[in-house]
């Protein structure tokens, strides 16, 4: 007979599309272990099909503009920090495709957003960065700044977007179509992708420059005024990355 040990492993590396052949091969096995392994599986594809069903949620605007060749999400991080640039992504996905988890880039962990962010850029028909920085910030405002960011990340694509799904701004200056969601990285899987790439690039940018400015903490609230950093500007003063037009209540 087979022992538990061995269909424990089997269970650990089965694919979803695997799992009623798995549970209807060990079906007639009554010990205690291979039950147990036999329930943690089917919780383990109910749980994937309500991920799928997420996922397919998250597609109704991609799919409600299919006619569209290539539609593009974008969406920016870093307008509220006291430090640092405001980057936008914009991410072109294939047709049909479907990235688990992906979600708000604010929903999940630094590990999660680190691995998801691999795999859209992976999977991206194509994908753009746009970066501005405290400085241009400063000179045109930040609402001026991330339509910046954004017009970047645009122009960064090959092959061009002919529609873009935008997180709650129609952006000045692009010829292409513009569809603005309100919540857009909740509610669509190319804006999403988009927050998670830009939120990645910011968050290793700011702990790139922590050793630089260490009193200010930057790799651990990445720009963002917490009492630590409020505390820390009014002692130490503005470092070279800070925004001079945030920070006027505190120096």
């Amino acid at each position: 007979m087979e022992s538990i040990s061995d269909i424990r492993l089997k269970s650990k590396t089965l694919a979803p599309e695997d799992t009623d052949a798995f549970l209807d091969a060990y079906k007639d096995d009554e010990r205690a272990g291979v039950v147990k392994i036999l329930e943690d599986c089917r919780k383990k594809k109910e749980k994937y099909l309500k991920e799928l069903e997420r996922i397919d949620n998250m597609l109704i605007y991609e799919n409600k503009y299919f006619d569209y060749a290539r539609i593009c999400g974008i969406d920016e991080v870093g307008r509220g920090p006291l430090a640092g640039p405001v980057v936008a992504g914009a991410v072109i996905l294939p047709k049909g495709c479907k990235i688990l988890y992906v979600n708000d880039s604010k929903k999940l962990t630094a590990k999660q957003r680190e691995e998801l962010s691999e795999e859209i850029m992976e999977k991206a028909v194509s994908y753009g960065i746009g970066v501005v920085s405290p400085e241009r910030i400063d000179e045109i405002n930040i609402l001026q700044a991330t339509y910046e960011a954004m017009r970047q990340a645009v122009s960064r694509l090959d092959p061009c977007p002919d529609l873009l799904l935008n997180d709650a701004v129609i952006i000045p200056g692009l010829p292409q179509k513009q569809v603005k969601i309100i919540k857009g990285d909740a509610k669509s899987l190319s804006i999403a992708s988009a927050s998670i790439i830009a939120k990645v690039t910011r968050d290793r940018y700011m702990e790139s420059v922590s050793d630089k400015y260490p009193e200010y903490d930057f790799a651990s609230n990445k720009g963002y005024g917490s009492a630590a950093h409020i505390e820390a500007l009014k002692k130490f003063g503005p470092c070279e990355i800070h925004r001079r037009s945030f920070i006027g209540n505190f120096v």
